[in-house]
């Protein structure tokens, strides 16, 4: 069967970028030939001219800060290099499109028999480019192909939706043959707000096991990394910041992290070297080399799990808190989430996580969301 996949643009983000690889990868050894539609994400005009704005009103009291907060193509290029290079090399893509017309003629030419949407927050209005389309709503007219949502996100469990997107979405949705949410909660919001049922199933990511991620890494020309506590904070705060101190302090243990030395907002033209993203495959191995892992990511959480690392989540309720309780939940590791230093259990630093029990969890969970692929494209 021809599949094509339908996610979250592939910019920036390693676990949004590593979900898409996963299924397609698991799509591929069922024996289905896959693509991964290339959508394109255009930020609104509006959101250019506030940052640029804001970066203008700046400027009197940091003579050198820049005013650029959006990269040209060529420093996009860049600043993208290594991710650019992984997905050329692991992830088959169509060409690149940015609009609802274009997704239609993409079908004509590529005449999918299936499209799967997901994984990763793809209903969730403020992140999907066009939210209808990740209803399929390209689709309307044609009934020979079949539709399915995979693992799909909402991030958060209170409604976003308008009342027109809602109305819209929930008659789309009923003309889909399967869907499955990644979060526990999905399941409520489904039946809700647009009227069909939906199963509970595993981010992508799972689907793949520890080896399958080590190839990557085995692969590529990585270096050890530079410490043994891997940090993967994406919105850092001093609270974080004293949390990484704390568990340092206590274990005895070197922070480092990966992620560009300097981001475009704080760079000057001549610093867009120190922009660049560090290669996934790099990323990967900082989950091997660590002993112990702090993030506010929901991906960064299931690397550490997959990597069998004992990890401390922080929540992030800007980026949907309700992904990393149903995840958490899901394995009985609910205790490794906190939200103060204060709140830091020494036994949970102590302890470690009992990988036998949740190997044994995962494989099941893993053999129920292939099973469902399976009969979902039977």
């Amino acid at each position: 069967m021809k599949i094509g996949i339908l996610t979250q643009p592939l910019h920036k983000n390693y676990g949004g970028i590593l979900q898409n690889y996963a299924l397609q990868k698991v799509l591929k050894d069922m024996g289905h030939e896959v693509w991964t539609i290339d959508r394109n994400f255009n930020s609104p005009p509006y959101r250019k001219y506030a940052s640029i704005i804001k970066r203008m009103l700046l400027k009197p009291f940091n003579r050198n800060a820049p005013i650029r907060v959006w990269p040209t193509k060529k420093e996009e290029e860049i600043i993208t290099q290594y991710i650019r290079a992984f997905i050329k090399n692991n992830i088959q893509t169509t060409e690149k499109i940015t609009s609802t017309k274009q997704l239609k003629r993409l079908h004509k030419k590529y005449a999918f028999d299936a499209y799967i949407v997901g994984s990763d927050q793809v209903w969730r209005p403020r992140y999907s480019p066009c939210l209808t389309n990740y209803f399929l709503d390209f689709l309307e007219n044609d009934h020979n192909v079949k539709k399915i949502a995979y693992a799909a996100s909402f991030g958060v469990d209170e409604w976003e939706f308008t009342q027109e997107q809602t109305k819209e979405c929930a008659r789309l949705a009923k003309q889909f043959h399967a869907i499955s949410v990644r979060e526990d909660s999905g399941i409520e919001l489904c039946k809700k707000y647009l009227g069909v049922d939906a199963v509970h199933l595993l981010d992508p990511t799972l689907l793949l096991n520890k080896e399958d991620y080590l190839s990557l890494i085995n692969n590529a020309s990585t270096t050890p990394s530079k410490g043994n506590l891997f940090v993967y904070i994406l919105d850092k705060d001093e609270k974080k910041t004293n949390i990484v101190n704390e568990v340092a302090k206590y274990r005895n243990l070197t922070p480092f992290e990966l992620l560009p030395k300097q981001f475009l907002i704080e760079a000057n033209k001549s610093e867009i070297e120190k922009c660049i993203y560090p290669p996934i495959e790099q990323w990967l191995r900082a989950f091997v080399d660590a002993e112990f892992i702090i993030t506010d990511s929901f991906h960064g959480t299931i690397f550490s799990i997959i990597f069998e690392k004992p990890f401390l989540v922080i929540g992030n309720k800007k980026r949907g808190i309700s992904r990393f309780n149903s995840l958490l939940d899901l394995l009985n590791l609910r205790q490794r989430k906190i939200d103060e230093v204060e709140n830091i259990d020494s036994s949970i630093l102590k302890g470690k996580i009992d990988d036998d029990r949740i190997d044994s969890l995962i494989n099941h969970l893993r053999k129920k969301s292939i099973l469902f692929l399976s009969k979902s494209l039977s």
